[in-house]
């Protein structure tokens, strides 16, 4: 299962779409809000609430296409880059009940289409349970060679479930994998439904004088409240003076819940400043409206003066949120890529059997400054790499964090802004880090 953007439930999402009024649609005078289909639906939604309603497709007949999926990929903005839509089902599964079906894996091909890099394991999952962790490489299924597989399944002649089984509860699959000390590894894995733990890593390190909390953050949804709640009190346990947040594949979620992070890493002092302001489009500006730093669901606050942040081009929308809001108020170190570059979001408007996550609303800073599309760039420039499970001291980005803490500056190992820019051009003509696979 697809690593989906941006989500954002029952208040606004960073880069989601949808209404969250009553039904705005019924004073839009079009012949698709008369009609009962799906597609003319999403089309009338589109038409009250879309950011870029001025940017639609002309002529593009929703009766034409046999899902909604495939007609708003053709009406949408051209920059549109980030509107979607899924089942009701599938939306209470991954963001209310925050369960899918699978293995408990994350992974990106490596070794020349010949492995399977591991970017991270759901603690629940079965492969979590039989040790797979990030960095480790997969190198067979079921007695067949990953390159084999990659090979098939790029010509055709084999699926993800040829793969990886049916989405069916009590699908076996034997992995044999590649540790980073080289040592191999060999177990059976099940198929079954996978609860997504948002906090992936918490840690704490005594680097010189100082303690070090290292907190890795994979998606803003409900859960996250809790987790977060739980991790900001355990590092005010240990009295932490510095804290790395590592969203490099944090494509984004719940705007109050990156609130609640922003909070918790630096109230008081930010009370009563502006986290964020939504500007809707014009036929919607009464929505338009200015939010506070708040405790939210969050009850431990450290105060902090700066935090150093971790970004991919995987980084976006509520993530990009969370460093934009804290600039004007703290010092924000970002190390590693330039972000994805989602100043937008959304509500997610329920359309028949779906929910629509269509672009309704952008976000700007207590300093009005929202104008972020082409990503937002690094203090601190790294090209990320897996070097091995989290908070490895050789992990390219979380070392640059740990030698400007004794710096001040960025080292020596920072690349040039320009080629990582030229890097993340190209992964945006194939945006592979939109989505990472999910097993």
């Amino acid at each position: 299962m697809n690593k989906l953007l941006v989500l954002m439930l029952s208040l606004l999402l960073a880069g989601c779409g949808g209404s969250d009024s009553a039904d705005d649609s019924a004073s839009i005078n079009i012949a698709e809000c008369d009609r009962s289909d799906i597609n003319s639906q999403v089309y009338c939604k589109l038409t009250a609430d879309y950011l870029w309603y001025d940017e639609l497709k002309s002529g593009v007949n929703p009766l034409a296409f046999n899902t909604p999926s495939a007609y708003l990929n053709q009406v949408i903005a051209e920059r549109d880059r980030y509107s979607f839509i899924m089942t009701e089902q599938q939306y209470q599964d991954r963001y209310i009940n925050a369960v899918f079906f699978g293995y408990g894996f994350a992974t990106q091909r490596t070794d020349n289409n010949t492995a399977l890099q591991v970017l991270y394991v759901y603690d629940a999952g079965s492969a979590a349970q039989r040790g797979l962790r990030r960095a480790d490489k997969i190198i067979e299924i079921d007695g067949i060679s990953v390159a084999e597989w990659l090979t098939r399944l790029d010509a055709g002649t084999a699926t993800n479930d040829d793969i990886y089984g049916p989405n069916e509860e009590g699908v076996v699959r034997q992995f044999v994998w590649r540790k980073p000390d080289n040592s191999q590894r060999q177990a059976d894995f099940v198929k079954s439904t996978v609860s997504t733990n948002t906090v992936m890593h918490r840690s704490v390190a005594q680097v010189g004088d100082k303690k070090v909390g290292y907190l890795v953050f994979n998606t803003f949804i409900e859960l996250s409240e809790t987790e977060l709640e739980q991790a900001f009190s355990f590092f005010a346990q240990q009295n932490i003076d510095e804290l790395v947040l590592d969203l490099r594949y944090n494509g984004g979620g719940l705007i109050r819940v990156a609130n609640q992070l922003s909070s918790h890493i630096a109230l008081p002092k930010l009370q009563g400043n502006i986290f964020v302001k939504y500007r809707y489009n014009d036929k919607n500006t009464r929505k338009n409206s200015t939010v506070a730093f708040a405790l939210g669901a969050g009850r431990t606050n450290l105060n902090l003066p700066r935090v150093f942040v971790l970004t991919t081009a995987g980084s976006c929308s509520s993530s990009e949120l969370v460093i934009n809001a804290l600039n004007p108020f703290i010092d924000v170190v970002q190390i590693g890529e330039t972000t994805c570059g989602k100043p937008v979001g959304q509500v997610p408007d329920r359309v028949g059997d779906y929910r629509l996550f269509a672009i309704n609303f952008q976000t700007i800073n207590a300093l009005d400054f929202g104008d972020y599309f082409n990503g937002l760039s690094p203090n601190c420039p790294v090209n990320a790499s897996v070097a091995g499970d989290w908070g490895v001291s050789d992990d390219p980005l979380y070392a640059e964090a740990l030698a400007y803490m004794d710096n001040d500056s960025c080292s020596a190992v920072a690349v040039s802004g320009q080629s990582l820019q030229q890097r993340r051009t190209v992964e945006q003509v194939q945006p592979q880090w939109l989505r990472y696979h999910e097993q």
